[in-house]
């Protein structure tokens, strides 16, 4: 077979030629292409840490503005609370400063109502007094038809009254 015999001829030329294209391609993609690509990779993830421990550090650093933010909400929501505690306790010191003085006035005003009224009382009693002893000396002149004196008659008036 004449493909055997060609084997031997052409055998060390291929085994040259592929020596040459390995190492050709070793040489341009292993010591050329590969740590570039390498490097880029490198580079890479170099970036991708760097950056997420740049949002690491923005995260904390929020973090403790947030917190202090609260805090100084915090302080400022207790400092509202206690000026609206001082506010109220004022306005319920001033109510009562203006009831305490209305209670005043109306107790002055049904002291004298008070009075006023004992004096009407007093004279609605005088002259009921006074109307019931004459009754009195029109009824006794009438039905025994005797006189009697206005003293009499008032004397006997209050007598009654005193005694129901």
């Amino acid at each position: 077979m004449p493909q055997i015999a060609q084997l031997a001829d052409t055998y060390a030329s291929q085994v040259f030629w592929l020596l040459i294209f390995f190492g050709f391609t070793f040489f341009v993609i292993g010591r050329g292409m590969v740590p570039k690509v390498m490097d880029t990779v490198a580079m890479r993830d170099k970036q991708i840490a760097d950056d997420l421990a740049a949002a690491q550090a923005a995260r904390d650093t929020a973090n403790e503005q947030e917190e202090i933010w609260r805090q100084r909400e915090n302080a400022n929501h207790a400092t509202a609370q206690a000026v609206i505690a001082k506010a109220k306790a004022d306005a319920a010191a001033k109510t009562d400063k203006k009831v305490a003085a209305a209670q005043k006035r109306l107790d002055t005003k049904l002291a004298e109502a008070e009075s006023r009224i004992a004096e009407a009382r007093s004279a609605a009693m005088s002259e009921v007094e006074t109307v019931a002893a004459e009754a009195a000396q029109d009824i006794v002149a009438r039905l025994a038809g005797a006189k009697v004196d206005a003293a009499a008659a008032k004397a006997a008036v209050k007598e009654a009254l005193a005694h129901g």
